[in-house]
């Protein structure tokens, strides 16, 4: 059984970074593709970014190009996610997710999930 721990959030100010690591554990990882959510309060879930756990293709939201990086850390069974220049809209409880096979921008396609971390970013 896939099991998924998010650790990492916080607050913090605008313009300021954060990383957050989702520990997997339970399966050997290497064909599936672990994706980042959040969901702000009175909001859906929304796609944030993905990767193949090869790291070898990455997709994000227009939202967070180019300011947010996803990596993978095989020895640790570890994904980040790398926030930097953070805008108070970003604040929400973040998510990761796994799903065996390739990238998908839809939170459904996703069978496991983490607890989620929140990370609040003031103005």
């Amino acid at each position: 059984q896939v099991q998924l721990v998010e650790s990492g959030g916080g607050l913090v100010q605008a313009g300021g970074s954060l990383r957050l690591s989702c520990a997997a554990s339970g399966r050997t990882f290497s064909s599936y593709a672990m994706g980042w959510f959040r969901q702000a309060p009175g909001k859906e879930r929304e796609f944030v970014g993905a990767t193949r756990w090869r790291g070898d293709l990455t997709q994000y939201s227009d939202s967070v190009k180019g300011r947010f990086t996803i990596s993978v850390d095989n020895a640790k069974n570890t994904v980040y996610l790398q926030m930097n220049s953070l805008k108070p809209e970003d604040t929400a409880v973040y998510y990761c997710a796994s799903r065996f096979g390739g990238i998908d921008r839809a939170a459904e396609r996703f069978a496991s999930w983490g607890q989620g971390t929140q990370v609040t970013v003031s103005s």
